[in-house]
């Protein structure tokens, strides 16, 4: 759509957060882009807008919304009882390769490890569980190392998975943007860090 609604998709958190408006313009040539490079596994739709996994991170990097935005969400839906699994994902991703060459900036937003069920509301900076750290450096080597396959099953990578991994969605976005790395591209971490107990912020980029 030209104009697309800042959508507040989060309850329970400060006022502030749901006055927040980003206007940025929409980019549909490049979204029907996405649509014909996947074969219509991607379709376009009209009844969203940026939600907080895109305005959220934008509003600090581009504060003026000044640059056309348009925002993919992840369908890790259920088939015959079983989740679409991450190769799936991954495979899907590797086909929106066209996008960079074109001089689309693809960001990726979620966290590594994330579970709001144990989180420490009341201290930001609490010391991490054990199990959040374990994980996220077992993700991070496999990261700098290249090694895309062992991050498909997460459960497999450590017995802390179910802690640091409960549901997909803030997992997916890294499966995406490492699909997108040829083997020749550096993986640069620019923040290591974490957020009340159970939230690993680390960022990174591919150059």
């Amino acid at each position: 759509m030209e104009k697309p609604r800042t959508i507040h998709d989060f309850c329970g958190f400060p006022d502030e957060l749901y006055a927040i408006n980003y206007p940025s313009p929409d980019a549909p040539e490049y979204a029907k882009m996405a649509a014909q490079l996947t074969n219509e596994q991607i379709r376009c739709d009209n009844d969203w807008g940026p939600d907080h996994a895109s305005w959220s991170v934008l509003r600090h990097i581009y504060p003026k919304a000044g640059i056309p935005v348009f925002e993919m969400s992840l369908d890790y839906s259920f088939n015959e009882w079983q989740p679409k699994p991450l190769r799936y994902h991954y495979d899907l991703a590797s086909k929106l390769a066209q996008l960079r060459s074109d001089g689309v900036l693809i960001i990726g937003s979620g966290n590594i490890v994330h579970n709001l069920r144990v989180i420490d509301f009341e201290n930001v900076d609490a010391k991490p569980y054990d199990w959040a750290v374990e994980f996220d450096e077992k993700v991070k080597n496999h990261l700098t190392h290249g090694n895309h396959e062992a991050l498909f099953d997460c459960e497999s990578l450590d017995s802390s998975a179910p802690y640091a991994v409960p549901t997909l969605d803030h997992y997916l976005p890294m499966i995406y943007l490492v699909a997108l790395q040829t083997k020749t591209e550096p993986i640069r971490f620019t923040y290591e860090g974490y957020q009340n107990r159970s939230i690993s912020l680390r960022c990174f980029q591919i150059d």
